[in-house]
């Protein structure tokens, strides 16, 4: 999912359980037990995306801070532009993540009729 949303322009987020993911996260930025992070190439640093830990470095408040996540910890993965995604496991939904500001007018959601 990271490779497809990086391929086609769109800014990966995962969602993490922070107290499955431990300790090393800044609490300042977890809310509801839960923490969005960036994980596009412009805002990490050494990204690695292995099978049991997505690790990298990225700056909270200008502070660089190392990660090391367990893999049952991501909750899910979207693209910022466009919140469509994957939820994983047995991870009840969460809330919408948050829709980013746009100077496009909103688009006209279609429904089937029958």
């Amino acid at each position: 999912m990271h490779e497809w949303m990086v391929d086609n322009g769109f800014t990966p987020h995962i969602v993490v359980d922070a107290a499955a993911a431990g300790g090393q996260l800044p609490p300042e930025h977890v809310k509801d037990g839960k923490i969005v992070l960036n994980v596009s190439y412009a805002a990490t640093r050494d990204l690695k995306l292995g099978n049991d830990f997505v690790s990298f470095e990225a700056r909270f408040g200008g502070a660089p801070l190392r990660l090391s996540i367990p893999i049952n910890a991501v909750l899910g993965i979207y693209a910022r532009e466009t919140g469509e995604g994957m939820l994983f496991g047995d991870a009840a939904p969460s809330p919408q993540p948050p829709t980013p500001p746009s100077d496009e007018p909103p688009r006209p959601k279609l429904k089937v009729v029958k």
